[in-house]
């Protein structure tokens, strides 16, 4: 305990510059003499502080002290800051207090303002980041989970899961839980859970707990996918696929050879890169392209 309070005078203090030992007292709840003596201990072991009486006096460290960080480089200093940003974007306990640690033993870092982690999605509300801490909540707390969900296909459904573990893959975050319904393990896109609400039901962790392998659609197939890509939407391909998986032609264009699941998200995704790509294999993709490319023209056919 006592060693808890000295690094936390210590911290205080880099913070704040000054202190009295009235103040720190009471923050820990202890008699001033006894924050004499802690001072006295700091100093012993060669932390530079200094007391000073009179109005304006109180307990202060030596100008531009830090605590010793010789162990840790920059670069590992910045990743560690990181990673406690995308904890406070989670609101996981205690993150702020160890934020304002981490400020003052490593007072050469850039500005904290350097990164700002968000899991919610464009053209969302508040609702969506409701959405995911209620979620870390129902793991943590082992409650039941209920929402409506559309999967891939566009079809509904009711579920009521078990949460088991967040996982974040492919630019979004999911849920795998244990499916009451399908009894087996399921992974759920999160965006698409609507209307989550924690329910009070507890539950117990599946003793044989198998860790669901695809988050697009297991049960769909998998293809060999090779597409012709114009170089305006290069940078759509690097959002998903490895350079590895793609070629550059002579003519401008890059061709992207790879195996994927099958399912209607793929012939959305090709969709979505519009005339800036051709499937070229298998024929029986590019034939539902254009099937699909004729209805849209049907839909939006003007008289």
């Amino acid at each position: 305990m006592k060693m808890n309070r000295l690094f936390e005078i210590t911290i205080i203090l880099l913070n704040k510059g000054t202190a009295t030992a009235k103040e720190l007292a009471e923050r820990f709840g202890v008699s001033t003499r006894t924050i004499y003596r802690d001072i006295d201990v700091l100093s012993g072991t060669g932390v530079p502080v200094y007391m000073s009486k009179g109005s304006g006096g109180g307990i202060y460290l030596m100008e531009n002290y830090s605590i010793n960080r010789t162990f840790i480089s920059t670069q590992e200093s910045e990743s560690l800051l990181l990673a406690i940003r995308t904890l406070q974007a989670t609101k996981y306990p205690e993150v702020d207090k160890v934020l304002e640690k981490l400020g003052a033993i490593f007072k050469d870092l850039p500005s904290q303002d350097w990164v700002e982690v968000d899991f919610s999605p464009w053209g969302s509300t508040t609702n969506e980041s409701d959405k995911f801490n209620d979620i870390k909540r129902a793991l943590l707390q082992r409650r039941v989970v209920y929402f409506r969900y559309v999967n891939a296909e566009g079809q509904k459904s009711n579920r009521y899961v078990e949460p088991e573990k967040l996982v974040f893959k492919d630019n979004a975050w999911y849920l795998t839980a244990f499916c009451r319904q399908r009894q087996e393990f399921r992974t759920f896109r999160i965006s698409r859970m609507k209307e989550l609400m924690v329910l009070p039901d507890l539950f117990e962790r599946k003793a044989a707990y198998i860790t669901a392998k695809e988050t697009k659609d297991s049960s769909q197939p998998s293809v060999h996918l090779k597409v012709r890509v114009w170089a305006k939407a290069l940078n759509r391909l690097y959002d998903y696929f490895d350079d590895t998986y793609i070629t550059a032609n002579g003519d401008g264009s890059f061709t992207l050879a790879v195996d994927l699941p099958g399912g209607e998200w793929l012939y959305s995704y090709i969709l979505s890169l519009g005339d800036s790509a051709e499937v070229l294999e298998p024929l029986s993709l590019r034939r539902g392209i254009v099937s699909r490319m004729k209805q849209a023209l049907n839909m939006y056919e003007v008289n």
